[in-house]
């Protein structure tokens, strides 16, 4: 008996020792293998930030950066590496570790797809891979440990796997923003443990499934951005501890389930843009909790019953674009905590509730586009937070209320298409933030030159056919002024020559006043102008010519006035002037045979005493003169006309020779092995400041500006497969503030190039593309088309060709963010590699087949620019997934995926405050990249339609 208690106890101790040795050998081996692990890691990624720089063979993995381990510091339990710039694959080495339990790698560049491995980790509690640039197919797999899973903003395409249901753990499953199709699968209806469930923005199709009732821990759902269809289940009316329910952008129909007014807990409703019908169900009313409702964009119908008092908590309420009808709740001016009412496109009708603001705490009303009636209550800005008050087209009645004249908040106010009557507050017009004001087609009156005007943010002001009188004022308080329109109206007196000083104004419309005088010859200052309407006014006297130096000038409606003389010849050269009318004036002579005027109607040209012109005009040949005294006394003048322009001619060449004559200079260079250098300049000032040997220096330094004592230049040294001298002659006389010269052309016995340029202070648009905000890009886009517009067709009868259109070659400069595109000389290569290869990245495909450089290629390369400043991403360094190139990426997501998936992150806030406006340049930039060259729009109507999109954005954003 004692020896076998004995022999147990010694076995006992063995297996003990045995198990110990196990552990320590094992816990040896763990280490070791997790070392070389992290190694493997660090060599799949690429880290510019240098962030992984402590991961050495020689440290203790324990104390790297992003690494977390147990107590002992014996092995890996965490690896957080988001927001670390990273890019490259993830290895599959990532998912070797046996006791990790959170990996983060979101919010990288990393590209590739998601390791099959992934989900064998059976450790792993928290997983997010979201925000970078993730593609192909989510493996399929299980991990029931698995609580975190966050796949979202990334490329990820195919089906949702339908071992999703295994995830038995999960409690947070966010897999939105991706490009995912197919149905959601039922056996998501297994994570009874789930909270939070994110599908939203992909392209999933089918019904909402059912099944989701079932899944009763569910605090949000976000399910929005998809193409789901069907009714919504009544079933998730049972999900008691639901606080957020988004279903928005769908296509989804029936009525809402009155189901939904069991859930008590929640915060906010979003079923926007979706084809329901039907009455909101009263029970709804009951969910006390409610901050936000959104059910916009819709076809629901009925009235808005007065229990909406029972939101106590709502801050925001849109029911716009639907078909409410009925009168507006009283009830609305009770809840304390509204501060955005949106109830436009309905067909509410009656008085607008008289306390409306007394209680609230609004900051945006609209009621627009309804058929109200009444007066607009005094009580609207008590809160002093209102900044939108959007009224317009309803049948409002009576004055604009003072109280308005004291909401110092108020940013737009559109009151326009309406029935208000009586004066203006002195005082409305010093509303400090407002920069947006129409309050068109009323029958407001009085005089507006007697207003105080200090309203410095002002961009937009409409008081279009009114009843308002008396002279124009010199000034309406503000330099930012765009759109300026006083038509119809009983104005009088004259235009103020002080308009000139609107430097930014764009439109210009006093149309159907009593307005007399000269056109102000100081309007030529504004150079923005696109839009001049004067017709039907009593303006007398000829068109200036300084009209003319109006660069973008589109439109010029001078008709049913008295003016007289002939047309300024150089009018017609106006190369963005599309539309011109100047009928029923006193003009005469020739009317010019230029630009727009090749095309005019014939009916804008009647009631004149003009000849000659295009056959399109109808209008008689010029006589003529036959009088031999009319002949001596005119060709007197004409000699004495000739000799003082000849004077004039003669001063001007002469002065333009100085800084355009081309000088060709030979000089010995002491730098780089010496040799001879020919230098042919276009600039007679910079060949008496610029030598050879300070070109060489600064290229020696790696340098690509060349300072003297009196100038600064670019320098770049490039390769010529052919010789420039004879192909430049146009180049170097272009002119145009979008684009850069070239100053010389420098050539050395021993076939170098190098190619100097004007300085302009700034930086390439590839250096400063991330910064960039979404108005100094659209601004960009606009500048580079002009450059195209002016190289394409006005320097010469062929034009001249960029071929290289890049953000390598366009200068953004320094605060103004405009731009200015680099040319080069014909047969020009980048002699840098790098530059080479982001170049060809911009070619058009059929210029790489024929090496034949366009305008339709050039306008290739634009529209590659426009996909950039839109999406943030490059043709040369963006992982399209399925996709071939950044254009057909760009193509498939504009059809088939919702605006916030593609658009550059970093713009969001801004873009989704006016989609259309980015929509409507993505199509361009589609167009500039179509296959066929000759379905590519020119130069002259993309900067066009760009110019249309701004504007018409200006006119309607709210």
């Amino acid at each position: 008996m004692g020896k076998t208690r004995e022999r147990n106890a010694q076995e006992i101790c063995f297996m003990f020792l045995f198990v110990f040795f196990l552990c320590f050998t094992c816990d040896g081996f763990t280490y070791a293998n997790e070392h070389e692990i992290l190694l493997s890691i660090k060599a799949s990624v690429d880290d510019p930030s240098s962030f992984l720089s402590n991961w050495k063979n020689s440290s203790l993995f324990c104390t790297w950066n992003g690494v977390s381990c147990n107590s002992d510091s014996t092995y890996v339990i965490g690896i957080d590496l988001s927001g670390k710039n990273l890019s490259g694959r993830i290895s599959e080495s990532l998912f070797k570790f046996l006791h990790v339990e959170t990996i983060d790698l979101s919010n990288n560049q990393l590209s590739g797809g998601i390791p099959e491995n992934v989900f064998s980790c059976s450790s792993l509690v928290h997983l997010n891979l979201s925000n970078n640039n993730l593609t192909g197919w989510i493996p399929g797999g299980s991990l029931p440990m698995l609580e975190k899973l966050d796949l979202s903003n990334n490329f990820l395409a195919g089906e949702i796997p339908s071992e999703i249901g295994s995830f038995s753990g999960l409690l947070y499953l966010d897999l939105g923003g991706n490009a995912l199709v197919g149905q959601i699968p039922k056996s998501i209806s297994n994570l009874t443990r789930l909270k939070d469930l994110t599908l939203a923005s992909n392209q999933l199709v089918g019904g909402v499934p059912s099944e989701l009732g079932y899944m009763k821990s569910l605090t949000f759902i976000y399910l929005g951005y998809n193409n789901l269809s069907g009714g919504i289940p009544k079933e998730i009316g049972g999900l008691i501890l639901l606080n957020h329910l988004n279903l928005a952008f769908n296509n989804l129909t029936g009525e809402i389930p009155p189901s939904f007014g069991n859930l008590t807990n929640l915060n906010y409703l979003f079923l926007y843009f979706n084809k329901l019908t039907g009455p909101i169900p009263k029970t709804i009313f009951s969910l006390k909790k409610l901050v936000s409702l959104d059910v916009s964009d819709n076809f629901l119908s009925g009235e808005i019953p007065e229990l909406v008092s029972e939101f106590q908590d709502l801050e925001v309420l849109h029911l716009f674009s639907n078909n409410f009808s009925g009168k507006i709740p009283k009830s609305l001016a009770s809840l304390s905590h509204l501060q955005v009412l949106q109830l436009w496109s309905n067909k509410f009708s009656g008085d607008i509730p008289e306390d409306l603001g007394k209680y609230n705490n609004l900051t945006v009303l609209d009621l627009s586009t309804n058929n109200l009636t009444g007066n607009i209550p005094e009580s609207l800005c008590y809160s002093r937070h209102l900044q939108k008050l959007i009224l317009f087209s309803n049948s409002l009645e009576g004055g604009i209320p003072k109280s308005l004249s004291h909401c110092r908040s108020l940013q737009r106010v559109r009151l326009q298409n309406n029935r208000l009557s009586g004066h203006l507050s002195p005082e409305f017009t010093t509303l400090p933030l407002v920069y947006f004001l129409d309050l068109s087609s009323n029958y407001l009156s009085g005089e507006i030159n007697q207003w105080k005007r200090k309203m410095p943010k002002l961009q937009m002001l409409s008081l279009a056919r009114n009843r308002f009188s008396g002279e124009l004022p010199d000034s309406f308080g503000s330099i930012k002024l765009e759109n300026l329109d006083l038509s119809e109206n009983d104005f009088s007196g004259q235009i103020p020559p002080s308009f000139g000083k609107f430097s930014e104004l764009m439109e210009l419309k006093i149309s159907q006043n009593k307005l007399s005088g000269e056109i102000p010859k100081e309007l030529s200052s504004c150079k923005k102008l696109v839009s001049v309407n004067f017709s039907y006014n009593q303006l007398t006297g000829e068109i200036p010519e300084t009209l003319s130096r109006l660069p973008v000038l589109g439109n010029l409606d001078l008709s049913m006035n008295k003016l007289s003389g002939e047309i300024p010849e150089n009018l017609g050269n106006v190369e963005s002037l599309v539309q011109v009318n100047i009928s029923h004036n006193h003009f005469r002579g020739k009317l010019p045979s230029t630009g727009v005027f090749l095309a005019i109607n014939s009916t804008a040209v009647l009631g004149n005493n003009l000849c000659g012109g295009a056959s399109v005009t109808h209008l008689p040949p010029c006589k003529e003169i036959r009088s031999s005294n009319w002949w001596f006394f005119g060709t007197a003048l004409a000699a004495v006309t000739f000799a003082a322009m000849s004077i004039v001619v003669f001063i001007y060449i002469k002065r333009r020779n100085e800084a355009d004559e081309k000088v060709i200079k030979r000089m010995e260079s002491a730098s780089d092995g010496g040799g001879e250098w020919e230098l042919l300049f276009f600039d007679q000032k910079a060949s008496t400041f610029l030598a050879i040997d300070d070109i060489l220096l600064s290229l020696r330094g790696h340098k690509s500006v060349v300072a003297t004592k009196n100038m600064q230049y670019f320098v770049h040294e490039v390769d010529l497969n052919n010789d420039p001298i004879l192909k430049i002659n146009e180049i170097s006389k272009l002119r145009h503030p979008n684009v850069i010269k070239i100053i010389s052309i420098c050539k050395s016995e021993k076939g170098r190039f190098i190619v100097v340029h004007e300085y302009v202070e700034g930086k390439k648009l590839n250096e400063v593309m991330e910064v960039l905000g979404w108005e100094s890009r659209v601004k960009i886009a606009i500048g580079i088309g002009k450059a195209l517009r002016y190289l394409h067709g006005c320097c010469s009868p062929a034009g001249i060709l960029v071929g290289n259109v890049s953000p390598e070659n366009v200068m953004v400069v320094n605060v103004k963010d405009e731009a200015c595109l680099r040319l080069n000389p014909p047969g020009m290569i980048f002699s840098d590699n790098t530059k080479c290869l982001v170049s060809s990245a911009y070619i058009a495909p059929e210029t790489k087949d024929t090496k034949e450089i366009t305008k339709s290629s050039d306008m290739y390369g634009y529209g590659l620019i426009l996909i950039e400043l839109l999406t943030g991403k490059t043709p040369i360094d963006a992982e399209m997934g399925l996709h071939e190139n950044l254009v057909e990426w760009a193509r498939y997501c504009y059809s088939d995926c919702h605006l916030d998936t593609w658009v550059d992150p970093s713009l969001k806030v801004q873009v989704l405050k006016n989609p259309n406006q980015t929509v409507e340049i993505m199509n361009l930039a589609l167009q500039c990249t179509d296959s066929d060259p000759a379905a590519r729009p020119c130069a002259r109507d993309v900067v066009k339609t760009l110019e249309s999109i701004i504007r018409r954005s200006s006119a309607l954003c709210f």
